[in-house]
């Protein structure tokens, strides 16, 4: 019979540590199994496939496989006109449609020297601050899915549901907007839709300790992410994660205070990180919690730009915007803003044309993704799923 060995794995150890004394470890019959997890699996968020190496439920590699919605979305862009590019925005991550026309926009906006209006820079702050919110409430609602709780799930989805008729009511879409251009937005505010918002802020009040007490704090959800898949503040600029990732590991790092634009910097409002609460600083359940605060943070700023508008004479929000774009200033720029998910950055090169002469997408989930083969040595391959739920990944904007 053969000797069955343990492998003793201290509290701590760096993930580069972890996965060498994996290298030297063997099971019973001196073999390893590879599992394909995806992309049919339902914890995958997207047609991700994560090729496993596991011994016994002892994960000893992880590969993800990308590309499975790869639409040459950069080079399709590069020949649309400088407007029609803010459609395919939408579609990077089809949860936070306008947080990624914000970036777009801004970015060309400081290419051609456009300055818009505080009405125009206060209603993107408001509709991106309302999209973050349903950014969030997706990825807290499906992460409880991924562990279990179904419950949870449906509630956020609700809250979610009421965001998605304002989005409606403003523009008549509600997953993909299409609503910022270069120099403005296609239209005002519907009438009465502030109040609506207003409404739909004190319907939420008390909203978010429901959640703690149904997810947050339960015993079994904490136990499953606290200490699992600890990713460091030197990890994170390592492998390039930023947003909740990043100040989930500790980091108070944030554009809307450290690089404001639209205004920011006139707001109140807080940057929550991580603090190993229930378990490490970075693990799991911080990434997760980061998320759950940020979305106290959205209402407050909502509230504050909802109120300044209804002070606020009207204006014409098309003022700004070019009669006509055939002809452009020649010339590139680098922009970044706050996106749910992290840095979301436009490289965008004018050679004086109609269209982009070349326009490079620098999105946060692709970043998020490459430390995957980093942290996945040692886990269980229940906790692979833990990871990358926490991570908050949208594939669309992976693949592009």
């Amino acid at each position: 019979m053969s000797e069955i060995r343990e492998i003793d794995i201290p509290v701590g150890a760096t993930p580069q540590k972890i996965s060498q004394m994996l290298e030297n470890f063997e099971d019973v019959h001196g073999e390893r199994m590879v599992v394909q997890m995806g992309p049919q699996h339902p914890a995958t968020h997207g047609v991700l496939r994560v090729e496993l190496e596991t011994d016994g439920e002892m994960i000893m590699k992880a590969t993800p496989h990308i590309g499975y919605l790869h639409r040459c979305f950069e080079k399709t862009c590069e020949s649309m006109t400088w407007q029609q590019v803010v459609a395919y925005t939408d579609r990077l991550d089809y949860c936070s449609s306008a947080n990624n026309n914000l970036g777009y926009v801004l970015a060309c906006e400081k290419m051609f020297g456009i300055e818009v209006s505080e009405r125009v820079q206060t209603i993107r702050v408001l509709v991106s601050e309302l999209n973050r919110l349903a950014s969030h409430f997706i990825a807290i609602g499906t992460y409880g899915l991924d562990i279990g709780a179904w419950t949870p799930f449906l509630y956020l989805i609700q809250e979610r549901e009421h965001i998605l008729d304002l989005f409606d009511r403003l523009c008549g879409g509600r997953l993909l907007l299409n609503y910022m251009r270069i120099g403005g937005l296609t239209h005002d505010l519907p009438d009465n839709w502030l109040k609506e918002v207003h409404e739909y802020l004190s319907y939420m009040e008390g909203k978010l300790d429901e959640v703690n007490s149904l997810l947050s704090y339960n015993k079994i959800f904490v136990e499953r992410l606290a200490n699992v898949a600890i990713i460091s503040e030197d990890m994170c600029i390592k492998y390039g994660l930023t947003g909740p990732n990043l100040r989930g590991a500790g980091k108070k790092w944030d554009l809307r205070k450290n690089e404001p634009y639209c205004g920011y910097e006139t707001y109140d409002f807080d940057i929550p990180v991580g603090d190993g609460e229930v378990g490490t600083i970075g693990d799991c359940w911080d990434r997760y919690i980061v998320r759950v605060k940020e979305c106290e943070q959205s209402m407050r700023i909502i509230k504050q730009a909802t109120e300044r508008l209804e002070k606020m004479p009207g204006d014409d929000v098309l003022a700004a915007i070019p009669k006509s774009m055939t002809k452009v200033a020649p010339g590139e720029i680098y922009f970044r803003t706050e996106h749910p998910k992290g840095e979301l950055g436009f490289y965008i090169v004018s050679n004086g044309k109609k269209f982009p002469w070349r326009l490079k997408c620098r999105a946060p989930s692709f970043s998020s993704l490459s430390v995957m083969s980093a942290v996945s040595p040692g886990l269980l391959i229940a906790d692979m799923v833990a990871l990358i739920g926490s991570i908050d990944i949208v594939l669309g904007e992976v693949d592009r």
